[in-house]
């Protein structure tokens, strides 16, 4: 008995007649089925973990200033704080992809957030700047592991007509912890000189993410086809749509996983040597620029003049930048072929910081730092982008990952330079160094950056 498959126009699928119950329908995964309850709950859960994620991520800048305080270090202890939490996410990032493709997306995701939750919460109990700097490298891998597996996962997991919507939804409420932090520090650290260690226990109540993982998250199916556990992929998709789906087709067309080393290889071949070239000194340059703009401004406005109390004011406003940010991405990414509104965002970042740098008094200062972050973030998220589109399915993920892994490498470097550059030539210095490390890649992005905006993966690739 032949069954009629019709998709409607919000992508539900309708099988007519009672026999048809107990049918399978050949489909490519999640494509044109509804997200139903229990599947939301498993974007809740990335959800909440991203967010916890997210402020394990921010809570360091706003809390240096504290720490420094409290054990009477300097800025360069900082900088080699800052150092070992951002070569620990390079590490998170470029092993984070390999670990989830030999044990799974869900398993890798559910250890990243044990990681950066036990992490976090060994910062609070650290007495010396030594064990500290190790527990916040532990942190450092445990997010940028989670944040490379997520990102995959979200994608694996969602249909294809709201992919985008699940992945801006997910972006949007974990970033959101980075003025929620900084508000929270502006309340909690001033309590006493020992507060700041409550800011990492709070970090500590991810695990509420792990819990839930543990009994609603499900394996990706598309990560159980290439395992040849295609019955078991047809399960998850049923327990979370409620249809039952048969997946022969697209398992036939599964494209054989790629070595790591084919894809250094790939990335380094003629056809994609020059995009390569173009992204990397772009992120080399951008990226350590930005996180000095996010990471270090709270230490540096306190270093500045401003009183702690001041500097986690004025940086807890301004971080409203950050969701500001990733909303005007949505608005200007797909204009110019990608890359002009990434130079775009990269000159207003450098006109910004300039101004920044020189500016005094209360306001003017969460003004232009709030429209500085803002754009940061606007450029930032089209660059991820970007870079996911210069290559194909087969090296896609890979590729990221060695992308953003090279940046995080850059940023734990200039970790370094950043006490030197302000002692020789203070707060102006600093943010004219950021104005020159973004303005100086536009050129290049500009002169032989590939247009990806508005076409397809297949025809870039």
């Amino acid at each position: 008995m032949s069954v009629e498959v019709r998709e409607k126009d919000h992508h539900s699928i309708n099988l007519p007649g009672a026999s048809a119950k107990n049918a399978k329908i050949s489909n490519n995964y999640f494509d044109g089925l509804d997200v139903t309850s229990i599947h939301k709950l498993l974007f809740f859960i990335i959800m909440l973990a991203y967010f916890f994620e997210q402020m394990d991520n921010w809570n360091f800048g706003f809390i240096a200033p504290a720490l420094m305080k409290s054990w009477g270090i300097n800025m360069a202890a900082i900088g080699k704080i800052n150092f070992a939490y951002f070569v620990a996410m390079t590490l998170g990032g470029l092993t984070g992809g390999v670990i989830s493709d030999f044990i799974g997306r869900r398993k890798t995701f559910l250890g990243a957030i044990l990681l950066f939750s036990f992490g976090s919460i060994a910062n609070g109990f650290a007495q010396n700047v030594e064990i500290f700097t190790i527990t916040r490298a532990i942190t450092g891998f445990g997010v940028f592991c989670m944040m490379v597996t997520s990102q995959v996962y979200i994608a694996e997991m969602a249909p294809a007509a709201t992919r985008g919507k699940w992945q801006s939804l997910t972006a949007s409420i974990g970033f959101m912890a980075a003025p929620l932090v900084g508000l929270l520090c502006r309340v909690v650290i001033p309590l006493s000189p020992e507060a700041w260690r409550y800011i990492f226990f709070l970090g500590g109540v991810g695990l509420i993410g792990f819990i839930m993982g543990i009994k609603y998250l499900k394996e990706s199916p598309r990560w159980l086809v290439t395992k040849g556990k295609k019955e078991s992929a047809e399960k998850v998709i049923e327990q979370l749509t409620n249809v039952k789906v048969d997946l022969t087709e697209a398992a036939s067309i599964v494209e054989p996983r790629v070595k790591t080393v084919d894809v250094l290889a790939g990335i380094l071949s003629p056809k994609y040597l020059k995009r390569t070239l173009v992204i990397l000194f772009f992120v080399l340059l951008t990226v350590p620029a930005g996180f000095v703009i996010t990471n270090w401004t709270p230490t540096l406005l306190n270093q500045r003049g401003l009183s702690v109390n001041d500097a986690l004011t004025a940086s807890s406003l301004l971080m409203f930048g950050v969701p500001a940010g990733c909303y005007l991405s949505s608005l200007i990414a797909d204009k110019g072929g990608r890359k002009i509104p990434m130079a775009v965002m990269a000159i207003s970042v450098a006109v910004l910081a300039v101004i920044f740098g020189q500016i005094k008094g209360f306001a003017p200062i969460v003004i232009c730092g709030f429209l500085l972050i803002a754009v940061n973030m606007a450029m930032n998220f089209i660059t991820f982008s970007y870079i996911a589109e210069n290559y194909p399915t087969k090296m896609r993920n890979t590729s990221t990952g060695i992308h953003n892994s090279a940046g995080r490498l850059a940023t734990s470097v200039l970790q370094l330079y950043i006490p030197i550059v302000f002692a020789q030539y203070k707060f102006t210095g600093v943010y004219n160094m950021v104005a020159i490390l973004v303005c100086i890649p536009v050129i290049v992005l500009l002169l032989w950056g590939l247009k990806t905006g508005g076409k397809s993966l297949e025809e870039i690739s």
